[in-house]
Formats: structure tokens, sequence, C-alpha cells
């Protein structure tokens, strides 16, 4: 944690919040996944958020720690009056004066002793701080793994595409040959409509998997943060690598590393001291005021005078508030433990599924990969019997779907498998 929020409030600093996307994205330029994570961490609005919350908590330290210090004021005041004045036998006689009054003030006073009220608000504010960094950490876990996310979304899009368009190409000299044949009188007209047929559906699908590339460019480009950017190519890494870890030491991780377990910890132990703060409600407090006054009817001739003493405020009755408040504090500080004791099943719940899909993902793939090398030969004996003559239009789209839908489901179960890890990572807080 340490080392996280000095490079994202670096970042920060290094581009503005409002900085267009082409500013950081260079035309036709190529992105790998850290470059993408980069670009999030300087770009997304939930991250400046989350800083702000930062800033507030520290700010809120200094505002404690405020009581420590002196405070001194300046007060000046004018006021404008009439009086009555004078009386003559019976006859009231009233006689218009007007005065003028002018007041000056400089007051000084200092908490002396207040049986550490102020040093336990410190500690909860320094508690409530931790918190925030805390959750500052947490914002960045997940954006961090919602790009990894659609990452690997554009790469799955992108695959899937180029799959698309090669099955397009094999319907087209698909129908070429099947024109071919026709010309000649080998095959029927059938073959040939059965070909355009093919190639319609494989435009079709071509034009939708194009979308869903695009729909998935613009996902990408949300997770990092920014809503119009450049033309730029996307790094492919979507290959397999087995990700070694055992579910003991992935949930002692998730217990050491979560930052919302760490957060709901600090949140817990500022509720600890928020009872010992209203405790001391019922103790005494002393602070010292001096004082130096100016007052008079005009500005030239002010008297003045001063003052110097000390308070000491002891409660005795409130109405019970401290003792309800008391009772608050304690009641704040169960919710919490149970909030924590909720988030630590949850945590062991997340870990678990998140190793149990990586550990289906990793079966899984072999299959799928078998099923492609499997279907592109039975696609090949398809060809081939139609190019010789005795294979049926048919025969070949079956074998060109089968093989479609193969290479496709692979590229699925690569998806999956990247997706899975990047959710244990997340559930363990890993970066």
């Amino acid at each position: 944690m340490q080392k996280l929020i000095p490079i994202v409030l670096l970042f920060t600093l290094i581009i503005p919040f409002k900085a267009g996307a082409d500013e950081i994205i260079k035309k036709d330029e190529s992105l790998n996944l850290e470059r993408c994570i980069e670009i999030a961490l300087k770009k997304h609005p939930n991250i400046i958020a989350a800083l702000s919350t930062v800033d507030i908590s520290q700010s809120k330290i200094g505002q404690a720690r405020a009581n420590y210090y002196p405070q001194l004021n300046w007060l000046s005041g004018y006021s404008k009056f009439n009086a009555l004045v004078g009386s003559r036998g019976e006859v009231a006689v009233t006689t218009d004066r007007t005065f003028d009054d002018y007041t000056s003030s400089f007051n000084l006073s200092q908490n002396i002793f207040d049986f550490g009220k102020t040093a336990t608000n410190v500690k909860i504010q320094r508690f409530n701080l931790d918190s925030s960094r805390s959750d500052l950490e947490n914002v960045t876990d997940q954006i961090i793994f919602n790009v990894k996310q659609a990452y690997y979304g554009v790469l799955q899009a992108k695959r899937n595409r180029d799959v698309a368009a090669e099955t397009m190409k094999q319907f087209e000299l698909h129908l070429e040959q099947a024109k071919g044949f026709f010309k000649v009188g080998t095959k029927p007209k059938f073959d040939v409509t059965k070909a355009e047929v093919d190639l319609s559906n494989a435009k079709l699908n071509l034009i939708k998997a194009g979308n869903a590339l695009r729909v998935a460019r613009v996902t990408l480009n949300n997770t990092m943060g920014i809503t119009v950017a450049p033309d730029y190519y996307v790094i492919d890494n979507l290959t397999f690598k087995k990700y070694e870890i055992e579910f003991v030491k992935a949930l002692e991780m998730a217990y050491s590393n979560r930052p919302d377990l760490r957060s709901v910890i600090a949140r817990k132990e500022a509720a600890g001291e928020s009872i010992e703060l209203v405790k001391k409600d019922y103790y005494p407090s002393l602070s010292g005021n001096a004082s130096y006054n100016w007052s008079g009817t005009k500005v030239t001739s002010l008297d003045n005078g001063w003052s110097i003493g000390a308070t000491l405020t002891f409660p005795i009755f409130s109405g019970f508030l401290t003792k309800y408040q008391v009772e608050e504090s304690k009641a704040n500080l169960n919710v919490l433990k149970a909030n924590e004791e909720s988030l630590r099943q949850g945590v062991f719940l997340e870990v678990q599924q998140a190793y149990l899909n990586l550990q289906d993902a990793e079966e899984r793939i072999p299959t799928a990969e078998l099923a492609v090398r499997q279907a592109e030969e039975n696609l090949d004996i398809a060809n081939g019997r139609y190019a010789a003559g005795v294979g049926t239009p048919i025969e070949v789209t079956d074998a060109q779907v089968a093989y479609t839908s193969a290479k496709t489901a692979y590229i699925q179960e690569l998806y999956d498998y990247k997706v899975a890890q990047s959710s244990l990572e997340k559930a363990m807080g890993v970066k």
C-alpha cells in the first residue's frame, strides 16, 4: 500500500484529470495490459474520488489536532444609540443625544487538560485515514480487474472476428469450387446455391463479430476512464500459462492483503476509540483564557482593561446523554465486528470460487485444443472428399461450422482462464 498510493498520486499529478484521451494514447499506438492499467490509474474518475477521500481524512486529522493549539480571536464592534435625558417639574423634557459606542477585544484561550479527549480524537481520525487509504487500494484493485477483463474481452473479440473472416474466405473458396464443378457439369446447381447461402451467413457472422470487437473496445476505453480515443492496437497475450498456487496459500494471502478487509478493521479500531472518546465526557476539562478589551464612545479615548484566568468545566448531569452515546458507540462497534466477520466469510467464498473456476478453466483448455485439431482434420477430409467429387456440400458446411465452433470455444476457454486468474488475484489482493 505504501508503494501504491505515491504511484497513483504521481500519475494524477503528471496527467490532469480533464486531459483528453489523445494526450495519453497516441494514434496507432500498441497497448499492452500494463499500459492499459497505467492509463486507468491516471484517468479513471473513481481513482480521483478515492484520492480526494484520502485528502479529506488527512484534513480531519489536522482538525482534530487543532485543539492542541491556542485559539486566538479579535472582536470589534460599533453601535449608535439615543438616550432620553432630564426632566423639569411635572413636565418631562426630552433631549435627543446620540452616542457612538466602540468596542474591541483580543481573546486568547488554550486547552490545558481534557483527559486525553483530543488525543483520542486524533487517534480515531488516523484510523479513518487508514481506512480511506485501504478504500483507495480497493478501488484501484477493482479498476485493475475491470481493465484486465475488458482487455481480454478485446482479444477474444478480435480472435473471434479473425475466425469469422477465415470462415468467410473458406466459404468463398468453396463457392468458387462449386461454380467450377457446376460449369463442367459434375455438380448440380444445388451445390452453388448452398455455397452462396453459406457465404451469406458467414458475411453476417463477420459483421456481428466486427461489431462485437467495437463494443469490446468501447468497454476497454470505459474501464480506462476515457470516452474518446484514437485508433490503437492491443497486443495479444491470450495464451495459456498455468498459474501455480495452493488454495490454503491463496486464502492466507487474501486475509493478509485484502484492502476492503483492512478498511473494515481500521473502522472497527476507530469505533473502539470512539467509545473511549465519548466516555471522556464524564470527566472535567480545564482551559485557560486571557483577554484585552477596549470600549468607549470616542475612538480617540477608549477605556481599556485586561483579564486572565482559567476555567474548570465539570459535567454534573446531562440528561443521561453521555450514557446513551456510549451505548450507541458500543452498538456501532458490534456492527463493525459483525461486518468484519461477514467480510471474512465473503473473502473465503470469493477465493474458493475463483480458485475452483481457475481449475475448471485449466482442465477445459486441453479438451478444447484437441477439439480444434480434430475439427480441422475433419474439415480437411470433407474438403478433400468434395474436391475428389465424392463429398457433398452439406458435409463441407457441417465440417466448416464444426471447425469454427471449435476455434471459438477454444478462444472462450483461454478468455475464461485469464479472467479466472485475474479474479483469483483480485480475491487474494494481489496486484
